[in-house]
């Protein structure tokens, strides 16, 4: 799971695109040929810029981590009315967009048409349903946005640092903001159900400290910068001080008391999100932003039954080859046997690393291109552990101040077994997202592309990544080989569940019971994975249909080019522009066939 976009992004309200400019940023305009460009291009290159510009602009912290300086005291515009002004930004780009002939844009302007305007339509959609509503799942919420801000906001300077403390006296704001948007959605029936929330509120309780040094937001003063003076950093800390507890503090204690005494009282008993108004057309349209397909919910889960079916007979023939008679005794006797998982958090870390660093040495086996950024691995923050999944990355800097992290959930250790972490591993860090996402973050793109999140994509890639281990000498015991076909059956699961909640009229214990049956995975596993799909409808079909594209896509190139095919030139020609709708891909990796058959003419 890659989290760092999606927590200075998701929680503006349906990622709408930008707030209103029309001013074209510098950052982000695509460069000039050596020749004059036609009438087209230039149109093609300001809208464009204004819409990267307009995405900056929206969303500060995101323009900070990408290395844009501009906006560095400033956090997002969470109202309704924001929200809005970034829709109607959107539409006016796609009308500027429309009026532009594409047929006269050069090959590479034309798939970055297809895809700007692809991002537009989506933002315009989405407008459409109260998905605006939703700010807070049990993987992401606003609040999240802002501690996160410690761990990926550069400090480095005099002004990093004074932006920073200039950043705590607005979240008394961008809260109150928050509270606006949620306290609309229980007015209009868009709410959250009971059941998947239960506890967010120790989440909320725990940035509610006494001492202002005791804060996640006083973090970034455990170390000072040597380019600033001692008396300078003193003076710093002294006014962060007195903004935790004068100004952020307060506001997070407001905060929690309107989740719980009027967010809390009004969720919901039913999990479906088509049980609320418009829910059921909201469901469509969240199918087609997060699988880029127009598949239908009841195909999807068709799908996830025959991928179960699939997956589970290769489970059952580790475990009676084990000598098991079935396999939920031998599911029972992983679930049950100490040696299997983590004696601590400091074991878990370091398996961990030790896992990432052998694939390191591998990757040469798989790509002949690998990014130049470095990756970290640490452990998740222990105020949102318990709540969220087990592991997930966060992107570089665009700056290069900041590596990319494979983070770590080393909380209800009895419930981790080790035998599913190079699954983990592989899907988080390398060869999945640190490589995919840093790699993109180095292609020759205009900035949007660089930036550009599509579901079935990233995280299609990155369960395809799982499957590479085989490749390279991991998975070389049985228990680690069903960690990874219970890490695939897990997401195959999410076809069937996340369906069967939203659109079947599934119950939150049906989705437990068939994953529990179905998965290796813990009982606090399945029920934090299983309230993740509740609260963020659609967001899990994604990584099985992307990564069954890209298997198909294989499939078909090794058939068609046979002993010529090379499996790294493959996963260059997946990887070399970026993330794409999966048509988009199966288009490129066609004329890639097509090509290499040509050089071996």
């Amino acid at each position: 799971m890659h989290k760092i976009l999606l927590l200075l992004t998701a929680s503006l309200a349906a990622c709408a695109t930008a707030d209103p400019t029309s001013t074209p940023a510098a950052d982000g305009q695509a460069q000039p040929s050596l020749r004059a460009p036609n009438p087209s291009t230039r149109a093609f290159e300001d809208v464009m810029a204004r819409q990267w510009q307009a995405r900056l602009e929206a969303n500060p912290v995101f323009a900070t981590t990408t290395g844009v300086r501009d906006y560095d005291d400033q956090l997002p515009d969470m109202s309704l009315a924001a929200y809005e002004r970034r829709v109607d930004v959107s539409r006016a780009l796609l009308a500027d967009l429309n009026r532009i002939d594409s047929t006269k844009l050069s090959a590479d302007d034309a798939l970055n048409y297809e895809l700007l305007k692809g991002q537009l339509e989506d933002d315009v959609a989405a407008a459409a349903f109260g998905g605006k509503y939703l700010l807070m799942t049990t993987y992401y919420s606003p609040l999240q946005t802002l501690t996160g801000m410690p761990d990926q906001l550069p400090f480095r300077t005099l002004a990093d640092y004074r932006s920073y403390v200039a950043r705590l006296g607005k979240m008394p704001a961008f809260l109150a903001q928050t509270t606006d948007v949620l306290r609309a959605g229980i007015d209009a029936g868009w709410v959250q159900p009971c059941a998947p929330m239960q506890g967010y509120e120790d989440t909320i309780n725990a940035n509610v400290v006494i001492d202002p040094q005791d804060s996640v937001f006083f973090d970034p003063f455990d170390r000072k910068p040597a380019a600033i003076s001692d008396a300078e950093f003193a003076a710093l800390k002294v006014e962060a001080a007195r903004a935790i507890r004068e100004e952020v503090v307060p506001a997070i204690r407001q905060f929690e008391t309107f989740y719980n005494l009027e967010y809390q009282p009004a969720c919901r008993e039913e999990v479906g999100v088509s049980t609320m108004p418009g829910g059921i057309d909201y469901y469509e349209n969240r199918v087609r932003h997060f699988t880029t397909t127009d598949m239908s919910a009841d195909e999807i889960h068709q799908i996830g039954l025959s991928e179960v079916a699939r997956i589970r007979a290769e489970m059952e023939e580790i475990a009676t080859g084990e000598g098991y008679r079935n396999l939920a005794s031998f599911q029972n006797y992983l679930r049950t046997t100490p040696n299997f998982y983590p004696v601590s958090p400091k074991d878990r870390m370091k398996e961990a690393a030790l896992i990432a660093k052998k694939m390191d040495g591998q990757l040469v086996n798989l790509f002949t291109r690998l990014p130049a950024m470095p990756y970290d691995v640490r452990e998740i923050p222990p105020d949102i552990a318990p709540k969220t999944t087990t592991a997930y990355y966060s992107q570089p800097s665009g700056d290069g101040s900041r590596s990319g992290t494979y983070w770590i959930n080393t909380t209800n250790l009895e419930n981790r077994p080790n035998y599913e972490l190079e699954s983990l591993t592989f899907h988080e860090a390398v060869p999945g997202h640190h490589l995919q996402i840093a790699l993109q973050h180095e292609l020759d793109l205009p900035e949007f592309r660089k930036y550009l999140e599509l579901t079935a994509f990233v995280e299609g890639w990155a369960l395809y990544s799982e499957r590479l281990g085989l490749e390279v000498g991991f998975y070389d015991t049985p228990y680690t080989n069903f960690g990874r076909l219970s890490y695939e059956m897990w997401r195959a699961c999410r076809l069937v569940v996340d369906t069967g909640m939203h659109s079947k009229g599934w119950t939150r214990q049906q989705a437990i019971d068939f994953m529990t049956e179905n998965t290796g995975l813990s009982a606090t596993n399945i029920r934090n994975e299983v309230d993740r799909y509740i609260t963020w409808p659609g967001q899990a079909l994604g990584y099985k249909i992307g990564e069954l594209k890209i298997r198909e896509l294989r499939a078909r190139a090794e058939a068609a080019l046979g002993p010529d095919f090379d499996v790294r030139l493959f996963h260059d020609a997946v990887l070399e522009a970026g993330a794409l709708p999966l048509s988009v891909l199966e288009d490129r990796i066609d004329d890639w066939i097509a090509e290499q058959k040509g050089v071996g003419l």
